[in-house]
């Protein structure tokens, strides 16, 4: 699942560093001049030769016209880190340059708002005429009561504006024209009439350049969104992914020439696809550019398209790299789109015919509105009727539009939740429609072409409510009371949540429940934990942080904000990592207590640890995980569905250690070996020789004990870094680090090409150098080189760092810095005949066992001690603990520089040092528009998850991809239920045996369900077996004494009851899988 793939790349070893973000794959970057003016529409522009041919030299030329070099803005790199993994420096400078206009400012508005602010376009212009009332704070989390009878749009521009000082936020609140909007190049209309959107559009459509024009709504659980992007709108990355790449391994000379790639992944090609072909030997032909047809495509190998049979004959060599293909999109405008809507996005294929009539219902509501002069009142039948007249008069006139069957239950539901907006659907829908104004600035995804409608009316309470339900108690949620009624607003204000996380998804989540009530009755809790702290890097994305804040606990912050949005929030804040460690502080009465958990965490060990405490005290559980515009949703109901650690994502492939250490093909494997180098070098060695200084005689010791290569290898670590490479000056660090460059891209490879020659051969013959393996060559210094000065130079100050040097100030100064580098004298080098090279791809280790290892540890040992002698008594080296989020710690300088000079060698593109971090800093691609959507669909489930009376069908689990955009909504799976006699069970159930029973008291009440026990056991003790005649003398003692006694197992106050694991038989000797029993002894 995407949240658990998503979670998983926090935790990947070093040898699969950034396999989610760029494995094996190799961007054709379209050099862009991009930047607009402040009043032309920003779309993506490609390089004319790559584009022309594909949407028509007028097209390009007249998109090229709109972007200038004039506004070429700095990015913040350690504000936008994770937007940047996603959008890319263009996209993000085209975002720059974007002016939006949100026209109406309830919840959706706000939310809108609020990921364009975070996204950083260049200015966002609120524009309402109306007043708050007290309505609007169900849904809009910058209003207050104080805020009532401010202008809308005036009461929203402060906090809108903190959120981001870099976007100027102003407010407009006298009454739109026409003229007014070619100041911006997108406008967002969320609270408008038909009849005005049509005008408005219209405007929009034909301007020059077009105006791009979306319209959304938030009806109760109905929403909509259309988008016109004009007449002619290029999308130059419909997917954002990275281009597509293979390894080729053989090129037939025919028509239609066979090509195939070698196995190390496969192909994700598609038949039409386009592709590029570089470093082909022999049939060089191919390596002019030209973007090629394939066809035929399968998982090793494809079809050219093409006549290969007179070019030069494939020797070896080669990557193909699919092209990118822009794409030209004819939007119609709102009049017209209206009678012809074309192709609805679907996002639940379990109401096929559910956008049809839900495109009726949103024109005879406004309709209705446009007649009455307001919306249908909650529970009104007459309202509701009159609704249903309209939507089927309508009907009756739309031809081939013409549905089927009005559905009138559903109707009634869309009548009475009208007035109101929801703050899950605001959150959903503003994450929908922020990301579309960022693909209207920047041509970037592909657009939602033209309308999508959603409904979530299986929220709705299972229980018919009265009409006076509904009824306004003049409070901050009559919104939400006029759909779910009083009743159920009591339930959501009584409900004791767990949130674990505060982080981007956390910080959504509590806004939610914030404005959603939960949790903010004098019986309800809301207790949310995290052991983070706050970092620059975060204020993208988690909204309810700000500069100030940056050092601070998250969970705190976090608490306190929501609860400013929401006074009567009764939420605690706890700073505990959730884990086996801390279950004192949330014991079996915490859990016993809640109601409902709801996880924002971003790692699956954390994730499958609340997973299996839900499962165990039977709690529901809300997940949700987001990947750059992808993000997945899942319900997790006790006995209903199946629960979160049913299914795991398949692991990660590792690259092979001898690939990435002596073998690399992709700048992926040099990222990994940079960053295992730097932590090796500057943190682990440093760590390993304050132990030694610390307890020299346990240190030694323990070695000793050991006694194994890879003791023998840390010891020599130490004493090289004691002895031979002890720097006292910042000239011996300069030294030091020169002669690492010397030693890692000039002697290694001179050793290894002396070791395997350019025309060696495997055992059977075959060529050693053969695809995907690259022939590498050594490199030559030179301080002329401003890349190699500076990877020499960072190293050196991160080396006396180590060792508490100062660092001088003609560091700074290149030339000086070049000539105290020059003065280092670099040895010969002789390549050896006896060296070892590994080249088993299952060898997990580099370090080769020998006899005398022991021996030469005690050689060690006696050098360490001498070392140690020349040492003062207070020498203490300083660790560098990688850290990628400061740009001014040298740290990405070394990484980037280490990867980058190995990517030389062996002749692999090299990377700048942002995408370096965010390959080596395993940066997880995220921002803020699908984080808020997957908490908008997370909120809609929490409604069914507090009302506790929803069967499983009317659950949904979600996959969306904003990018695309796809939604993917199904019911969660039930379960897997074993069944003996006339006795049924799930993973959910735990038998339960109270009354501090024996040992023959737990078999016989197993005997009494026909299940014959012949094993017991306790944590890892068997406390029973039937095979051992001892165990036969346990029979009568207590089942907790033989816990204590045996299993040494401690049973802390607050706990009642300890678990034991029972193996089964059936009356036929079959082996029966019963659930966890549980004995309770107090």
């Amino acid at each position: 699942m995407l949240h658990k793939r998503a979670s998983e790349a926090n935790e990947k070893s070093d040898n699969s560093i950034g396999s989610d973000l760029a494995s094996k794959k190799r961007r054709l970057d379209i050099t862009d001049s991009s930047s607009a003016s402040d009043k032309l529409l920003v779309v993506a522009s490609g390089s004319s030769s790559s584009s022309s041919g594909f949407l028509g030299d007028s097209v390009v030329q007249r998109l090229d016209m709109a972007f200038g070099n004039s506004n070429r803005q700095e990015i913040d790199e350690d504000l936008h880190s994770r937007q940047l993994a996603v959008y890319g420096r263009e996209t993000m400078r085209r975002l720059f340059a974007s002016n939006v206009l949100i026209s109406g400012m309830h919840g959706l508005g706000a939310e809108i708002a609020k990921n364009l602010i975070l996204a950083g376009v260049k200015s966002v212009t609120l524009h309402d005429e109306r007043v708050v009332e007290l309505w609007d704070l169900s849904s809009n989390f910058v209003f207050s009561e104080d805020d009532v009878g401010k202008n809308r749009a005036d009461a929203s521009v402060q906090k809108l504006q903190d959120l981001n000082n870099a976007v100027v936020v102003t407010s407009l609140t006298k009454s739109l024209n026409k003229e007014d909007l070619s100041d911006f190049q997108v406008v967002v209309f969320s609270d408008i009439s038909m009849e005005r959107a049509i005008e408005f559009d219209d405007y929009c459509h034909s301007h020059q350049p077009p105006i791009a024009f979306v319209k959304a709504d938030v009806r109760g659980l109905f929403g909509s969104v259309f988008c016109d992007f004009g007449p002619e709108f290029a999308v130059f990355d419909v997917d954002g992914e990275e281009p597509h790449t293979g390894i080729i391994a053989s090129i037939s000379n025919e028509n239609q020439a066979f090509i195939s790639c070698v196995d190390d992944e496969r192909l994700e090609f598609q038949d039409g696809d386009l592709v590029v072909f570089s470093e082909v030997e022999g049939m060089t032909e191919l390596n002019n550019g030209k973007p090629r047809k394939i066809k035929s495509a399968r998982p090793y190998s494809f079809t050219l398209d093409e006549d290969t049979t007179n070019y030069g004959t494939y020797v070896k060599g080669g990557i193909v790299t699919q092209v990118k293909q822009p794409k030209l999109l004819n939007f119609k405008p709102l009049r017209e789109a209206l009678k012809d809507p074309g192709d609805f996005l679907f996002s639940d294929f379990s109401k096929f015919d559910r956008p049809p009539l839900l495109h009726l219902a949103f024109q005879a509501l406004d309709h209705f509105k446009s007649e009455a002069g307001r919306f249908p009142v909650a529970g009104s039948e007459e309202d509701a009727q009159k609704l249903i007249s309209i939507a089927t008069a309508i009907n009756t006139g739309q031809g081939d539009l013409k549905v089927d069957n009005v559905d009138q239950k559903l109707l009634r539901h869309f009548s009475f939740g009208a007035k109101a907006v929801l703050n899950p659907m605001a959150a959903m829908f503003g994450g929908i429609v922020g990301q579309e104004v960022v693909k209207a600035c920047s041509g970037k995804f592909h657009p939602l072409f033209q309308f999508f409608y959603f409904d979530s009316v299986e929220s709705l309470p299972t229980e018919p409510l009265d009409s006076s339900d509904f009824a306004p108690r003049n409070s901050r949620y009559d919104a939400q009371i006029s759909v779910f009624g009083a009743k159920f607003q009591k339930k959501l204000e009584d409900a004791k949540v767990f949130t674990v996380g505060s982080g981007a998804l956390g910080c959504e989540f509590l806004k939610n429940m914030a404005l959603m009530g939960v949790s903010c009755g004098s019986e309800g809790k809301l207790t949310v934990t995290d052991d983070d702290i706050i970092e620059k890097s975060n204020l993208s994305r988690q909204f309810l942080f700000r500069d100030w804040n940056i050092g601070q606990a998250k969970s705190t912050v976090a608490a306190s904000a929501a609860a400013a949005i929401n006074p009567r929030f009764n939420i605690e804040a706890l700073q505990n990592r959730v884990g086996a460690e801390t279950e004192n502080v949330f014991d079996d009465a915490f859990w016993e207590n809640l109601t409902v958990v709801v996880n924002a965490l971003d790692n699956v060990n954390a994730r499958l640890y609340v997973d299996s405490r839900c499962l165990y005290f039977q709690k529901p559980l809300l997940e949700s995980g987001t990947l750059g515009t992808k993000c997945n949703t899942q319900t997790v109901i006790p006995h209903l569905t199946e629960n979160y650690g049913a299914s795991r994502d398949p692991p990660e492939k590792q690259a092979p250690m001898c690939t990435v250490h002596s073998f690399p093909h992709n700048i992926d494997h040099c990222l990994t070996w940079a960053r295992s180098e730097f932590e090796g070098l500057l943190e682990k060695t440093p760590a390993e020789v304050n132990a030694y200084l610390s307890s020299p005689v346990e240190y030694t010791n323990s070695m000793m004990t050991a006694g194994d290569a890879q003791a023998r290898d840390t010891l020599e670590r130490i004493v090289e870094c004691l002895e031979k490479e002890k720097c006292e000056t910042f000239q011996d660090c300069l030294t030091w680090a020169r002669l690492r460059f010397e030693d890692y891209f000039v002697n290694r490879v001179k050793q290894l090409v002396y070791t395997f020659p350019e025309d060696a051969a495997t055992s059977t013959g075959a060529p050693f150098w053969s695809a995907p393996k690259r022939f590498p060559r050594p490199l030559q210094y030179s301080s002329s080189d401003p890349s190699l000065l500076n990877f020499i130079t960072s190293t050196a100050i991160l080396r006396a760092e180590t060792f508490g040097i100062p660092i001088p100030e003609w560091t700074k100064n290149p030339k000086e810095a070049a000539e105290a580098v020059d003065r280092v004298i670099v040895p010969d080098f002789e390549p050896r005949k006896d060296a070892k090279i590994v080249t088993d791809e299952k060898a997990t280790t580099l370090t080769t066992a020998s006899v005398d290892d022991a021996a030469v540890i005690n050689d060690l040992i006696a050098k360490l001690d001498q070392c140690r002698h020349n040492l003062t008594p207070d020498f203490r080296m300083k660790p560098v603990q990688f850290e990628k989020d400061d740009d001014t710690n040298y740290h990405m300088d070394v990484i980037a520089g280490l990867a980058n000079m190995r990517a030389r060698n062996y002749s692999i593109p090299e990377v700048d040092k942002l995408k370096a971090k965010f390959i080596a800093g395993r940066i997880i691609p995220a921002i803020a528009t699908s984080t808020a959507m997957a908490t908008g669909l997370v909120c809609l489930e929490l409604y069914k998850v507090l009302d506790a009376g929803h069967k499983v069908e009317d659950y949904r689990n979600t996959f969306a991809n904003l990018a695309l955009p796809l939604f993917s909504m199904a019911e969660p799976v039930p379960p897997k239920v074993v069944k003996h006699r006339d006795t049924a069970w799930t993973v959910w159930d735990r038998w339960v045996l109270k009354g501090n029973p024996t040992l023959r008291e737990v078999l016989q009440w197993l005997e009494d369900k026909g299940l014959s026990a012949y094993s017991i056991s306790c944590g890892s003790c068997l406390l029973f077996n039937s095979m051992f005649p001892k165990h036969k003398e346990r029979m009568d003692k207590k089942v907790v004494d033989l816990a204590r006694d045996i299993a040494k197992v401690e049973l802390p106050p607050y706990r009642h009851h300890l678990d034991v694991v029972v193996a089964c038989e059936d009356e036929e000797d079959n082996d029966v899988d019963i659930p966890l029993v549980s004995i309770y002894y107090r």
